[in-house]
């Protein structure tokens, strides 16, 4: 699939430049993180960013973060998901 802008949230902005983001997707992480994924968002998303991330929420979702590693401008990249996803052994 592809990015839905609808589907990202600002979170939070220190003023420094720095953005905490919140997006949801039925995309595998493997997909969000490709480089590319996020270039409509070139303008907006900074290197360190930190985006919240629920990922592939149509199957086995995953939860997890990404942070922005490349911004050139037109090609944005994020690094590998950091899961959050555990077992609830409860």
């Amino acid at each position: 699939m592809a990015f839905v802008q609808a589907n990202l949230s600002l979170v939070s902005y220190s003023g420094n430049g720095f953005h905490i983001w919140h997006y949801t997707t039925t995309d595998a992480s493997t997909v969000v993180d490709g480089a590319g994924y996020f270039n409509s968002m070139a303008n907006e998303m900074n290197l360190g960013d930190v985006i919240f991330a629920n990922t592939a929420t149509g199957g086995t979702p995953v939860y997890g973060m990404f942070v922005i590693s490349a911004n050139d401008g037109s090609t944005v990249d994020a690094n590998n998901i950091t899961t959050l996803s555990a077992s609830d052994s409860d």
